[in-house]
Order: structure tokens, then sequence, then C-alpha cells
């Protein structure tokens, strides 16, 4: 691995998504945004300097969380990836990341990884590398810490219609944020949209069969929005065809 340049840590391709996190993803498109050279390694979150992915390690300083690393970059590197941006637009572009990340996203976890089926088909098989014998339990395990996590977020105290509800009200309304324009802030994409298309194309996947999908797929301009970005920024993925 070269030490002449960052590298990305992150999980995998899976889901039917280049990679499995969508904060791993926000970073890998931040990392293009700002043209910065990256090359990436596979790690697991036990292996991560604070137990989550991605990290990354820009020539021996190492950057945990994805808000973070992008703060690196812009102070680094000299790059402002809301350039352009008024004051009131970079206010409503951080709350947008907020509803997104700390919203948004457990809902998803929650359909991804409590609902039987899905966990099945999905993050069960992250045990599938394990001793033959310990592949049940870790699996059992895993589901377990998820559903705490959940449990202390508070959205996972919900039933599954409760947070259906709460993640289709997330997502209504960044589909009437984005209205008819191209990227979330206008004309010219931002860090923002990194945010957002790392989070819908984890809610999108036709991988996974959640109401969260079918609620996102019910707005055309959300879709449409994905599969820019996709074509922008993964233009070999099969969704980018």
């Amino acid at each position: 691995m070269s030490a002449s340049r960052l590298t990305l840590y992150a999980t995998r391709a899976g889901f039917g998504l280049p990679d499995t996190s969508p904060f791993v993803l926000k970073t890998e498109v931040q990392l293009q945004m700002a043209g910065v050279a990256y090359e990436r390694a596979s790690a697991i979150p036990p292996q991560a300097p604070r137990g989550k992915l991605p990290y990354i390690d820009d020539r021996g300083v190492v950057v945990t969380d994805s808000t973070f690393i992008r703060a690196h970059i812009e102070r680094t590197y000299g790059i402002d990836l809301d350039a352009g941006l008024d004051p009131s637009q970079r206010a409503q572009a951080w709350a947008i990341e907020r509803m997104l990340e700390d919203h948004l996203y457990f809902a998803m976890v929650w359909f991804r990884w409590l609902e039987p089926a899905n966990f099945a088909k999905g993050p069960a098989h992250f045990a599938d590398t394990a001793p033959e014998g310990q592949r049940e339990q870790l699996r059992r395990d895993l589901q377990a810490r998820k559903q705490a996590e959940l449990h202390a977020q508070g959205l996972g105290r919900h039933a599954p219609e409760g947070i259906a509800e709460l993640g289709t009200r997330s997502i209504d309304a960044l589909a009437t944020l984005l209205d008819d324009k191209p990227w979330l802030m206008g004309d010219a994409p931002s860090g923002v949209d990194a945010t957002a298309f790392g989070m819908l194309a984890c809610v999108l996947t036709p991988f996974l069969d959640t109401p969260l999908r079918r609620a996102a797929e019910a707005h055309a301009n959300l879709a449409a929005y994905v599969a820019r970005m996709m074509r922008r920024h993964y233009p070999g993925h099969p969704w980018a065809e």
C-alpha cells in the first residue's frame, strides 16, 4: 500500500451497492469531489480506531468519522466542498445532513438489520468468514448489538410501522427540498449531495425490500438523483448503466 497517498478504510461492496455503508459512500464521493487521490483498503469496524468505518490514513494522519474526514480534506487540501453557497444555504445543508445521518440512517438500519428476511439476506452474511461452528452465535451477537444501539438511540423503541412512518417523513422532506433541481443546493453539487447520495442509495437498493425503499421510489426525483450520482461517481457499477 502506497504511503504517498491517502488511504480510505472502507467496508466492501454488497447489497447491490458499491459499499454497504452510507458513510463510506459519502466519504468516497467527497474525496472524488475534492479531487484528492486515494486508495481503498477493506476493513471491519473492530479494526477501526473508534470501532466504525470509514476512517482515513492521510500519510500517517489518521482521521475517523465521515464529518471529521471531510473537515480534514477541506483544511489540508485547501478545498471548500460548499464553495458558492451562502450562509443560509450552508446552514440548510447542515440541517439536511443531520436529518439524514441522525434520523433516516437509523430507520434504514432497523429494516436492514432487524427485519428477519432482510437480515438473513444481507447482514447475516458478514459472519460467513467465521468458523462454521461460530457463525450462528456471531449472527445473533451482531443483531443483538445493533438492536441495543437502535434502542439506545430511541428509534428502535418503536414498532416497525412507526419506524417506517418516521423514516418516510424524512424521505418526503428530502424529495420536497430537492424538488426539480439537479442537486440539493442548486445547479452545482456540494458536500451535502455526497451525504444524501450515500443514504438514499442504501434506502433505494433493490437488494432489500423495505417500506422506506417503496417510499423513496414514490419520488421520481429521488430515484433520478441517485442514478445521476451513481453515473457520476461509480460509472462502472450496474446501477449506473
